[in-house]
């Protein structure tokens, strides 16, 4: 995934994507046929770096999430996943279910490699109509076959889309005799097809990247294709290949709109660092894809970032999900270091389920993101901040009476106009203090309204340079609201904060030597002059989650 012009930078590309990509692992098996479900070890040494709540491989090694979709009351979550090392290898799809959003069943791998190629990132759709023949309400996953041979021998042509189905929910599946149903069009980077209905258009919708754009399929039957159109080549952000994009509708909620959100992953380009994922709201015709509403940039920003934070990368939402939810889920890790975490057993986990929502604001149509609400299932005991204003300086909050593992959940709203302090940290920590996950808001002098987290000295960070760097994750508020937000969901190795109404937001991970046990608010910068200190609290609340609750 990482995109230079150079030549050299252009065939480190051979090894890396959205789909899988390390530098390094093209010596691997062509395929691993007999591989079995992993199984952790019963007590595996990194155990206490394994999130509570968020979804996790049994073992080995986790990327993209693939071909989400919701189907007989179940949610399927597949992913790009290998078995036997805790590195990128030869790619299959792993494949689990929730009937709740909170609670996964691990399930047999879905797609192994074969002699086609290993299988890369894709998609999953419900053929209510059988209109592919495979059998009404079948389940087909429609994916990349990565040709290492191909790679190897330096052909262009080594990317190509295929599918397969289930007819039993998911739990077995069949390739596609006639697979590639896309043959590649010569393009490197060709892959990642996420397809879903068009209603509209009475159309199977796919879109695809084709490294620094992107490109439309249409069909009536999932196995004949017509290519559509292409977009993206001239707009802004290309400081890395366009992978993993999706396109799907949603209405503008102010005012009605009938809207399309393209969303694209990158890397490198992120906004803070290595993988990031970015949208444009707009339209589709049927055909062509056309921005609108582009939202006006801060002076720190250009480009409309799904989330800030260093990691959530090559998300995408569930097909088929009732009532019209849009439901997104990420990978949460970074590929500038995502193979050098510190664990061993299984590496990566996938980021809290969120509803997706789009609205008109002082800074054009935006995304919005907000937790769903499954998760509140997870809340166990409540502690009130019973305060009505956070003083300048620090107060302290004892968190082991809510949970004694870092699974925290925190909003909190303050009034902004009813104070001139200058910046609110909240600082997560261990007993000792010494060790610590902050974010916060700032609104100091040369400081553009910005809101931040901060990981640097939470525990284990030697591991990568790029893990660290000595700069914060920083966003701007996308909002002129006189009351400022802040939901947080921490869990053991993991923080996402939900600024406003969810936009933006900041997803990092982290590695502490133990569980954080207090919660520091520090309220800096009153002067006091006609002025009350510190901020007025409007609403705060903790809760100690997870499914041990």
């Amino acid at each position: 995934m990482r995109y230079s012009i150079t030549l050299l930078c252009s065939f480190a590309l051979l090894f890396t994507a959205c789909d899988g990509g390390s530098p390094g692992t093209s010596d691997d098996p062509a395929f691993a046929a007999n591989s079995e479900t992993a199984t952790a070890p019963a007590a595996a040494p990194d155990d206490y770096l394994r999130p509570g709540y968020h979804f996790t491989p049994p073992a080995g090694w986790m990327n993209d999430p693939n071909g989400m979709v919701y189907h007989a009351g179940e949610w399927h979550l597949f992913y790009q996943y290998y078995p036997d090392g805790n590195k990128w290898g030869p790619m299959h799809w792993g494949h689990a279910v929730s009937t709740d959003l909170v609670s996964w069943e691990h399930l047999p791998i879905a797609l192994y490699p074969d002699e086609l190629g290993y299988i890369f990132s894709g998609s999953a759709v419900i053929d209510k109509e059988n209109t592919a023949g495979f059998g009404k309400n079948a389940m087909v996953a429609i994916y990349t076959y990565h040709d290492m041979v191909g790679e190897k021998a330096g052909r262009e042509d080594f990317q190509s889309q295929a599918i397969a189905y289930s007819t039993d929910k998911g739990r077995t599946w069949t390739k596609y005799a006639g697979n590639p149903v896309i043959p590649n069009r010569g393009v490197r980077d060709f892959r990642d097809p996420k397809v879903i209905w068009d209603a509209e258009h009475a159309q199977w919708l796919m879109v695809l990247a084709a490294q620094d754009r992107v490109q439309f399929f249409g069909s009536k039957n999932l196995k004949e294709w017509n290519y559509l159109s292409e977009w993206g080549q001239k707009t802004r952000n290309h400081s890395g290949v366009w992978e993993c994009p999706e396109l799907f509708p949603l209405t503008v909620v102010e005012s009605q709109d009938s809207a399309w959100v393209l969303n694209v992953s990158i890397n490198p380009g992120g906004a803070n660092g290595g993988s990031g994922t970015f949208y444009f709201p707009g339209y589709w015709d049927g055909k062509e894809f056309t921005p609108r509403w582009q939202p006006s940039a801060s002076a720190t920003d250009t480009v409309s970032w799904v989330d800030y934070g260093r990691d959530n990368y090559a998300g995408v939402t569930f097909s088929d999900v009732p009532d019209g939810r849009r439901v997104f889920m990420g990978w949460m890790s970074n590929w500038n270091y995502a193979q050098e975490v510190p664990t061993e057993s299984w590496r990566s986990a996938m980021t809290i389920p969120r509803d997706l929502s789009l609205h008109a604001t002082d800074f054009g149509v935006r995304l919005h993101q907000q937790p769903v609400e499954e998760l509140e299932e997870l809340r166990g005991k409540e502690k009130t901040i019973d305060l009505k204003r956070l003083p300048d300086g620090v107060t302290v909050i004892d968190l082991k009476p809510l949970s004694n593992n870092g699974q925290i959940e925190l909003d909190l709203t303050v009034d902004l106009m009813d104070s001139d302090a200058e910046e609110l940290y909240l600082t997560f920590s261990d007993e000792s203090g010494e060790h610590y996950y902050r974010t916060g808001y700032s609104r100091k002098p040369g400081v553009e309204n910005a809101l931040f987290s901060d990981r640097r000295f939470v525990g284990n960070t030697d591991f990568k340079s790029s893990f660290a760097p000595e700069r914060l994750t920083v966003a701007p508020r996308w909002s002129n609201h006189d009351e400022l937000r802040i939901r947080a969901f921490l869990d053991r190795t993991s923080a996402e904060v939900f600024f406003d109404e969810g936009d933006p937001v900041l997803t990092d991970i982290f590695f502490p030597k133990a569980p954080f046990t207090k919660l520091m608010i520090e309220a800096h910068g009153s002067v006091g002059e006609g002025m009350p200190s510190g901020w007025r609290l409007v609403y705060g609340k903790l809760w100690g989650i997870g499914p041990s609750q």
